[in-house]
This record gives C-alpha cells, structure tokens and sequence, in this order.
C-alpha cells in the first residue's frame, strides 16, 4: 500500500531519497523550497520489512485561469524501476493526490536510460502515455547528458583518462594562474553578474540573483558555488550540486573578456574532486545535445564534456499520466500560445535561442 510523506515521516523519506541509487536532488524536499510557486507532496511505498522501498515526489503548480493544477516528478520514481508492484503503488498513490489537487495530469521524465525497454514497458502497462525525448532540449529536463563514472576512482585515474586536449587546458588554466575558489553567498552578485553575460553571448534568459541566492540556502551542504579567479577577479564561475551518489553539475558562466585562460576546466576538475571527496559514483555534467553534427551550435558544448571521458547517456524521456483528457488538451494549447509568444518577444529582443544552453532544474 502506499503512503503520502508527512511532516513526521519527511525524514525517512529524505534518507531513503539519498541512498537510493536512483536518488535525485529533484526528488529531494529541499528542492520544494527553492521552487516556491509550486507545492510539493510524496508518496511511498514500503516493503515488507516496513521500510521504505519506492518513492515519487511531485511539484503541483495552479493553472493560471484554471481550478486545476498539473503535477510534474521531476527525475522519479525513486525506486528499482523493475519493481512492477511498486511501480503499481506510486501510481495509485499519485492518482489520490492528482484527486487530492484537482490535477489534470502528471508528468515525469525518469533517470533511466532509452535502451532500458523492461521500463518503458511497465510504465505503459500502468497507463502513461510514453514522449520520447527529443534531440534538442526540448524537454523540461535535458533528454542527453555527460555522466563520468567516479566510483572508487582516484585523480590519477580519471585525469589520464580525460583527452589530451582536456588534460593540456587544465594545465594551462594553472599557468596563466587562474585559482579556483568554493566561495559563500557574498559572491552571487559576482557569480549572477558573469552569468548574465553568458546569457546575452549565447542566448538564453537568466535567472535573477535572487534565485541563485535561494538555491543555496535551501541546499545549504548540498550546494556549492565555485568561482574561477586571475588576478583577483572573478571570471567564471559554477553551481553544484551533491546529492546521494551523484555531484551534478547545474549552472556554469564565464567572462567574454578572460576565456583564454581556461577557467571552465579547473571549475569543472574541482566539482569531480568534490563527487571524489563525498565517495560518489556519478559526476553528472548535465546536459548536451543529442544532435552530434559539427553544424549544431551546440555541439562545442559537447566536445567540451566529452572531452572528460564522460559517458554520452540518453534518458527514456517523458511519461504523463492523464486524469482529464479536455483540460490537458486546453492546457497544452495555451502553454504552447505561451512559449510562441516568448520566443516571438525574444526575437523580437534579439536573444532568441537556437537551443536552452544553460542547464534545466525542475522548472
């Protein structure tokens, strides 16, 4: 049977969130405070030792106009994604809550792998309706992404492993004397600064500082904020995430003015040493493209991650779970109105992207 989270079972839920390994910082309750339009709930499933064997949180959003809401679990289940019982349980546990918010649908884009068919299969037996994710950042979450394996790895290891170009800009980053610094929230302003630089070159809209400032709080030890330094000024810097098994890389930004020293390697070599550090098994770089053309403007993005000898891991994409078929289709049409006449307003600005390159975080 499953079981909503409550105040008093928050924490059981949290430590089993974490050493799961299909854990996830999106599933986690800290993440609820740092999206604070949406509210949050989770259901478990527990085995027969009465522990707690499955979960699935969701963030519930009120549809502007509307006396519904849409539910979205980003990055669950949290479970063994063969467990066809437990699978069963969440489902039925998340339809009382989509009962519970008047929700229209249910969303979710799984970290499991596209080739993992035994999934897909038991997903569409429960009823979700399968998307498969496109090449392009099209998704909420990014549909490609680098994962490099740190388990058990030293630095020795995983630095003869990186290419030799990887390996030859690192060393130049320490030569022209950029230090990398994990800095406090004092350096936000700097970091958020920076940040919209990056977002006018490459095209994207940025968040505000005051979300950046949020993150961490909420996060407290599970967030950090690298900054890349030469000659005492702030050129580049990082947000990352470590959660369960895994460090995730999740907002990057760097100067137009000071790209030739490198920064972005040495930014990218202590956030591994910090998934070392905390015995991780992943070292997540996010997303990339899926599209691997030379003529993809994203594809510098990617050889600049593989360049790591990370692992190029394509995700199942999305699954929904319909409750009302004519307000699902309603919503669709106006989110669909509404993200045209953004991309109108961009263009009209001149920062229209081609592709999302700053990395997705649950929306």
């Amino acid at each position: 049977m499953f079981e909503l989270v409550t105040q008093d079972t928050l924490p059981e839920y949290e430590a089993f969130c974490q050493a799961c390994p299909k854990g996830h910082f999106l599933q986690s309750h800290l993440w609820a405070a740092v999206k604070s339009s949406w509210k949050w709930e989770a259901v478990v499933v527990r085995g027969q030792d009465g522990k707690i064997k499955a979960g699935l949180s969701v963030l519930i959003r009120k549809v502007p106009s509307l006396p519904y809401t849409l539910m979205y679990a980003a990055r669950g289940p949290v479970c063994d994604v063969h467990d066809e019982e437990a699978l069963a349980e969440l489902t039925r546990g998340a339809a009382a809550l989509a009962k519970k918010h008047r929700a229209y649908a249910l969303r979710m884009d799984p970290d499991v792998k596209s080739d993992d068919t035994r999934f897909v299969e038991l997903m569409e037996k429960l009823g979700y309706r399968r998307k498969a994710g496109g090449k392009n950042f099209e998704g909420i979450q990014p549909n490609y992404v680098f994962r490099l394996n740190v388990k058990d790895k030293t630095e020795e290891e995983l630095l003869a492993a990186f290419h030799q170009k990887t390996r030859y800009n690192l060393r130049l980053s320490v030569r022209k004397g950029v230090e990398v610094r994990l800095c406090g929230k004092d350096m936000l302003p700097a970091f958020s600064s920076i940040m919209q630089e990056t977002g006018a070159r490459d095209g994207f809209i940025v968040r505000p500082l005051e979300y950046f400032e949020t993150m961490l709080d909420a996060l407290g030890e599970h967030a950090r904020l690298y900054m890349a330094f030469w000659q005492e000024k702030p050129i580049a810097g990082t947000l990352a995430i470590h959660y369960g098994n895994k460090v995730w890389y999740l907002y990057g930004a760097s100067s137009n003015q000071y790209r030739n020293v490198m920064p972005n390697y040495q930014l990218q070599w202590e956030m591994i040493r910090w998934a070392l550090e905390t015995k991780c098994d992943i070292y997540d770089f996010r997303g990339v493209s899926g599209d691997l053309t030379p003529e993809n403007p994203l594809y510098g993005l990617y050889l600049f991650k593989k360049g790591f000898s990370g692992d190029l891991v394509e995700f199942c994409g999305e699954f929904e779970m319909i409750y009302h078929p004519f307000i699902n289709f309603a919503a669709n049409t106006g989110m669909d109105k509404l993200r045209a006449a953004r991309h109108k307003l961009a263009v009209r600005r001149g920062r229209a992207p081609a592709q999302h390159s700053a990395e997705k975080d649950g929306q």
